[in-house]
C-alpha cells in the first residue's frame, strides 16, 4: 500500500465527521486539484523559462499546430484558443510587435487576414514546448507508461461525459 497523501488525511477525517457521506469524489478530484496546481507552476517555469506568458505560448502553438506555413485566420485562433476576437486582436497585435507573428493579407479573400508564424516565434514556441514537456515528464515520473496511458484514458472519458 502506498503511503498516504494530504488528501486521504482529508477523506478521513471527513469520514470521521461525517459517516453518512461517500466521499468517493472528494478522493479522485482533490488529487486532480492538487494536481493541477502542480501542473500550473510547472507550466508558469516552463514559459518563464522561454520568456514567454502561457497566453502567449496558446497562440503560437495554434500556428505551430497548424503545420506549415504556419498561418491560421484569426477566427481559427479564436476557435483553438477559446478567447474573444478584441482580445485575440490585441494577442496578436503584442505578438506581432514581438516579431513572433506577422499578418498577410489572405490570398483566397482579400478582405481577410492570416496571421503567420515568424522564425523567431517557430523558435520561440519550439523552446517553450520542449521546456513544458520536459516539466511534465517530470511531473509523471511517479507512474509508468502504461499507467500513463491509462489515465489519459479514463481523464478522457470523464472530459468527454462533461461535454468538453
Amino acid at each position: 500500500m502506498p503511503p498516504e497523501d494530504e488528501v486521504d488525511r482529508i477523506v478521513a477525517a471527513w469520514g470521521r465527521e461525517r459517516p453518512d457521506l461517500d466521499f468517493a469524489p472528494l478522493d479522485v478530484l482533490s488529487r486532480v486539484d492538487r494536481l493541477a496546481r502542480h501542473l500550473d507552476r510547472a507550466r508558469r517555469q516552463a514559459f518563464d523559462a522561454a520568456g514567454m506568458e502561457p497566453w502567449e505560448f496558446d497562440v503560437l502553438s495554434a500556428l505551430r499546430r497548424a503545420g506549415g506555413p504556419y498561418e491560421l485566420s484569426p477566427k481559427a485562433l479564436l476557435q483553438q484558443t477559446l478567447v474573444t476576437s478584441g482580445t485575440m486582436t490585441n494577442r496578436v497585435d503584442r505578438l506581432a510587435a514581438r516579431g513572433l507573428v506577422a499578418r498577410r493579407t489572405d490570398p483566397r479573400d482579400g478582405r481577410g487576414i492570416l496571421v503567420s508564424l515568424t522564425a523567431a516565434g517557430r523558435a520561440a514556441v519550439d523552446a517553450a514546448i520542449a521546456d513544458l514537456l520536459r516539466a511534465e515528464r517530470s511531473i509523471l515520473s511517479g507512474v509508468t507508461a502504461n499507467e500513463q496511458s491509462q489515465l489519459a484514458g479514463l481523464l478522457r472519458r470523464l472530459i468527454l461525459g462533461l461535454g468538453d
